[in-house]
């Protein structure tokens, strides 16, 4: 083994790889090296490459001197050096036959550390963890996506409650992704031709354990300024810009791919933003000599596509006259005429026939999945007419539910308690049901004081955000009341955390105001509720319930006991799964597709109070958590609101309070503990990234798949739309 010199000189490569931040040793070295030398939070907070970049001779040698810290540094690098080396996994050993891997992973963000901000929200966070599990089982996976150098925006809330955005360009010298390079040593630049000139991109390589991620970016001096900015942001932009992004994602994802040599036998396509990918293939196979429906066949065979919305508004259509713009030389490539490409995407939106991108992706994938069970069956209804020869709700769209990275989103604390009483390898065995039944072997006692050393975790990170705010000078006493500075450590605590979207309702529980503050001014048995997320810059509505709910967090008739985390992300999402008593989800049904957040929680032993829709639907079984409302579709608008909200209060009134508080003679909540086990033995199996990308290995990548004809899904494309006039972009 090498000594404590060698090993140090490795820790630049071991930071590069995102591989240390979901072991527990691995974040544990980082978290003691940056106390060492003066960083602030902890290491999922902080940029491990940046607490290095601080370290000066001095620090060196006190590190180098630290003998605890050395071996804890041989042991990770040990650690990491089989990871990276194994030829064997689960996939070697269970999915011999999966001859036509890799699979090449499409996705328009991947959410996989925060030190790379090229997320969002759920999707992209999915898609990281998707990647991580393909490491963790040595699926061949590769993932193609942007290297965006503003990222995602950064939320400022003002003292009247609005949410301002700002950009903030990413440090490449401390971000853990290099710059891809050729034979020469020469940065690598791909080329892909647009109207009367060429569009320069360049590209990222990130580590992710075994699996490689490989972003595109525009920021180079060949281009216009314009184009520059074109993946300077996630979903920033008109529909032109958007449009542009789609065409890179997946001409320019499939010319990278082949540029670097790597064939792929499964090309999954993470939502509609992908759906070119598609394309570029089919006009490679016409290019070599192949029919255009024998190349599409081909293409279909070895495509999938996960649709991850039920809302038609979340499904990219731009106008014909846009996409003809763009794609004008490139169809007849393809061995088409205008129309009959355009026939390829069309659908009738709202105001007019369109090209659809999740219409194409149907299309040309032999093989489509939604999210969940529920959101399958509204797909198929959704999407059924690209079906027309079947029956209503037949449409061959399979259901994979979501699933969560349990080694990236369970606490550590939490990690510590299942190897003290389940084994130190129950990491190993946590998709297995039979497994949890010795969830029981774990003591009352130990489960509840671990989960309220999480909570007091928590309510560090409110006091600590409060103090950074007022220490800058961006609190006034109200936001000084919204930030959760007068949270009660041992009070009953919900969390709220998603994008502010209307339909995911995040003021109903403010419905009946009176009803609320009783719960929450109780002098002995208060709530209190966390509440974060983002509205989308462009979503007014969003934004003004976002506004209502800060607004409720300020008044003083709430007593500090409402609290809204400002600039939601990551890091704060560790805090608020791990660190509540319950998780409240409120969507309006059938529009919650999965949703991931409640997963997370239940990894930590903390129930779900949610409707019955997206995972929930399928998760709740009486004992594990709590509903609101009822499964049926019911009334819609604002009867169903009335609705839902009588019922979460009277749940909360009647049912969780009281379990909370109802002490033994020890101090511990036995009906509350009960529920805690029933989510942890019932949810992780099923709800785990581990069973999801186990799921996707056996259902959607195995040799000749079929699902009820799926090969000739959408087969027959239609004949060119009526209204494939050549109006203007919109």
């Amino acid at each position: 083994m090498s000594g404590p010199e060698d090993a140090f000189r490795r820790l630049p490569e071991l930071a590069r790889n995102l591989w240390w931040s979901w072991q527990p040793e691995g974040r544990d070295l980082f978290e003691r090296v940056a106390s060492a030398v003066g960083a602030p939070d902890g290491p999922r907070a902080l940029n491990p490459l940046k607490v290095l970049g601080e370290i000066d001779a001095a620090k060196r040698e006190v590190l180098l001197r630290d003998g605890d810290l050395m071996d804890r540094l041989q042991r990770v690098l040990a650690a990491f050096d089989r990871a990276m080396a194994a030829k064997q996994g689960w996939f070697t050993s269970h999915a011999p036959a999966h001859a036509q891997l890799p699979v090449a992973y499409f996705s328009a963000e991947f959410g996989v550390h925060q030190t790379l901000p090229v997320y969002s929200g759920g999707l992209g966070v999915l898609a990281g963890d998707i990647v991580k599990e393909a490491s963790d089982l040595g699926l061949p996976l590769v993932g193609v996506g942007f290297m965006y150098p503003q990222g995602y925006f950064k939320q400022h809330i003002t003292p009247d409650g609005r949410q301002e955005e700002s950009y903030q360009r990413l440090d490449r010298e401390i971000a853990p992704a290099g710059t891809l390079r050729d034979d020469q040593g020469r940065p690598l630049v791909l080329t892909l031709q647009l109207p009367g000139h060429l569009l320069h991109v360049q590209v990222s390589r990130v580590e992710v354990g075994r699996v490689t991620l490989y972003l595109m970016d525009t920021d180079l001096d060949q281009n216009s300024p314009w184009e520059r900015e074109l993946t300077a942001r996630l979903y920033g932009g008109d529909q032109e810009t958007r449009l542009l992004q789609e065409i890179l994602l997946g001409i320019g994802g499939v010319r990278l791919l082949r540029a670097l040599g790597i064939r792929p036998g499964i090309w999954h396509a993470n939502e509609g933003h992908a759906a070119f990918m598609m394309v570029e293939r089919v006009r490679e196979k016409v290019e070599a000599g192949r029919p255009f429906e024998e190349a599409v066949e081909a293409v279909r065979a070895a495509s999938v596509f996960t649709t991850h919305t039920p809302v038609p508004a979340g499904h990219d259509a731009f106008p014909f006259g846009l996409v003809e713009k763009y794609l004008a030389a490139y169809w007849p490539t393809l061995g088409l005429e205008r129309d009959r490409f355009l026939a390829l995407g069309a659908h009738q939106e709202p105001w007019g026939q369109a090209f659809n991108m999740s219409v194409l992706a149907f299309r040309l994938c032999g093989r489509h999945s939604a999210v969940s069970r529920r959101h399958a069956e509204v797909s198929r209804k959704m999407w059924g007419s690209l079906w027309p020869d079947r029956a209503p709700g037949e449409a061959p769209i399979v259901a994979v539910t979501n699933g969560v990275h349990v080694g990236s989103w369970i606490a550590p604390e939490i990690d510590a308690l299942f190897q003290r009483h389940l084994g130190a390898d129950w990491m190993e065995h946590h998709d297995e049901k039979a497994f949890w039944s010795r969830i029981d072997q774990v003591p009352d006692d130990d489960l509840w004081a671990t989960h309220l050393d999480l909570k007091r975790r928590l309510h560090r990170f409110l006091l600590m955000r409060s103090r950074r705010r007022l220490l800058d000078g961006r609190s006034s006493p109200p936001q000084v009341l919204a930030s959760g500075a007068l949270f009660d450590p041992e009070a009953l605590t919900l969390g709220f955390a998603r994008r502010f979207a209307t339909y995911k309702r995040a003021s109903l529980i403010f419905r009946d105001a009176n009803r609320l503050r009783a719960l929450v001014c109780d002098p002995r048995r208060p709530i209190q509720i966390v509440f974060a997320g983002k509205a989308h810059p462009a979503d007014e509505p969003g934004k003004h319930m976002l506004q209502d709910v800060y607004r409720a967090a300020e008044d003083r008739g709430f007593a500090g006991r409402i609290a809204f985390v400002e600039d939601y992300g990551l890091h704060a999402a560790q805090h608020l799964v791990q660190g509540v008593d319950v998780w409240l989800n409120t969507p309006r049904p059938p529009l919650e597709a999965s949703g991931t957040s409640g997963e997370k929680a239940a990894l930590n032993g903390v129930p779900s109070f949610s409707v019955l829709d997206g995972w929930w639907a399928e998760g709740y079984d009486g004992t594990n958590g709590w509903k609101i409302g009822s499964a049926d579709a019911g009334p819609d608008g604002d009867e169903r609101d009335a609705a839902d909200a009588a019922d979460l209060y009277r749940c909360l009134e009647e049912e969780i309070v009281p379990a909370y508080y109802e002490r033994d003679p020890d101090g511990l909540p036995q009906r509350w503990l009960t529920v805690m086990r029933s989510a942890l033995r019932t949810l992780i199996p099923r709800f785990s990234a581990r069973r999801m990308v186990k799921e996707y290995i056996d259902v959607l990548y195995r040799p000749g798949w079929e699902a009820r004809g799926a090969a000739k899904a959408a087969a027959d494309i239609p004949a060119a739309p009526a209204s494939a006039d050549r109006s203007p972009a919109r």
